[in-house]
Formats: structure tokens, sequence, C-alpha cells
């Protein structure tokens, strides 16, 4: 039996996400988005370990909106996000599916809070469905990967996250906002978290995947 720290997966996750900064294209020039919600490519990506586990996922149907705001004030920025982030492991390998948001703001929004009003709806398996939203507290330059929600998945087994109209403000936000999906499976043989001591156990290859959707600008 092998043991993965969590915390650990933790930090690595958070560098990936600040390796991504530059593909977001903060700061530059682009119009303003169209009426209607706007589509984003599909992707997929698939990992196998040295045992011949494999973890494969797939990012579809995946569309923005830039929801046009009341005041003309230039200082808020909001996006619905639509899409299906689906995972499929191979035989003996179970582990669980998250999903983010990376998201960022070119102009200061210091002094802003975060909330959360998102609620989930536990569909028949293998989905869930997602709707709600985030609001991105962000100051000038930065990007930030904010979790959405996550998801087990049995051995073998295929599972999948919807997201629907999942709202995405930037409250405060002069200049360019953007943002992208995030969609990440962790597994192995044996898969389990332990809460009490925040260690990831399993047997074999520990496999980590993480896709990223297309970035788009937030009008």
């Amino acid at each position: 039996m092998s043991k993965f720290s969590k915390l650990g997966l933790r930090r690595a996750a958070g560098a990936t996400a600040l390796a991504a900064v530059a593909a977001l294209g903060l700061g530059s020039t682009i119009g303003t988005g169209a009426a209607d919600a706007k589509p984003l490519r599909d992707g997929f990506k698939s990992v196998s370990g040295i045992d011949g586990e494999k973890a494969s996922l797939w990012r579809q149907h995946e569309s923005q909106f830039s929801v046009k705001r009341v005041a003309y004030n230039g200082l808020g920025r909001t996006a619905l996000l639509s899409g299906v982030y689906t995972t499929k492991l191979s035989k003996d390998v179970n582990g669980n599916l998250q999903t983010y948001v990376l998201a960022g703001c070119q102009v200061d929004v210091s002094g802003i809070s975060a909330s959360s009003a998102a609620s989930l709806l536990i569909k028949a398996e293998p989905s869930v469905s997602l709707t709600g939203g985030l609001s991105a507290p962000l100051r000038p330059g930065e990007v930030t990967a904010y979790t959405v929600t996550d998801k087990d998945i049995a051995a073998g087994k295929a599972g999948a996250i919807q997201l629907s109209n999942f709202e995405i403000e930037f409250p405060n936000c002069g200049g360019y906002a953007s943002a992208r999906s995030v969609v990440k499976v962790i597994a192995a043989k044996g898969f389990e978290i332990n809460g009490d001591d925040d260690v990831v156990t399993g047997e074999g290859t520990l496999l980590q995947s993480t896709l990223y959707g297309q970035p788009f600008f937030v009008s």
C-alpha cells in the first residue's frame, strides 16, 4: 500500500494554476461578447500508470455567455458557464473528479470579499448538476483557481459533473476579465482519502490528470 500526502497534491495543483496565468491572455485587446452564448472547444486527455491503470477526461458541450449589466460603469463583469466534464476509470481504479474556475482581472478590485451562492443538485448516477455561482475577489493582474465541486468515482466506472449557467461574477472589475474551466481527476487502485490525517492511500500508480478549458473573455 502506497501513501501520498493530500496536502502536497493541493500545493501542486496551485502551482499548476499559477503556471497557466499567461494562457488567460489578460490585458489583450478584444471586443465585447456577442448576445448569444459562445461555444467553447471540446477537450480530451488520458493518463496511464505503470501497471496499466488508466484515467480519461472529457470536456464537452461547453459554452459561456457574457451577461449585459444594467449599470454601464465598467466596474463589473458576469459570465454564465455551462459544460459537461466526464471521467472514465479503468478496472479496479477509483478516484475523485474535481472542477474549478480559473479567473483573472486586469484592473484593481481590492476590497472585494468572496461569496458563494452555489446550490448542488444530485441527479441520477453518474452525473452531478450544479447551478449557482461564485464571486471572484481579485487584485490587479491576479489569477486565482476557485473550487466549484467534486465527485467520487467508483472503480472502473464513469462519472460526470454538469455545469448549467454557472455564474462567474467579477465585482468592481475594470479593464478585461478572463476565465477558463479546469477539470481534474485523481485516482488509484484502492484510492481513499482519510479525513483524520489528510492522507491519500492507494496501490500502484497515483494517477493525476488536469484538463484546461478554452480561455474566454468576460465583457
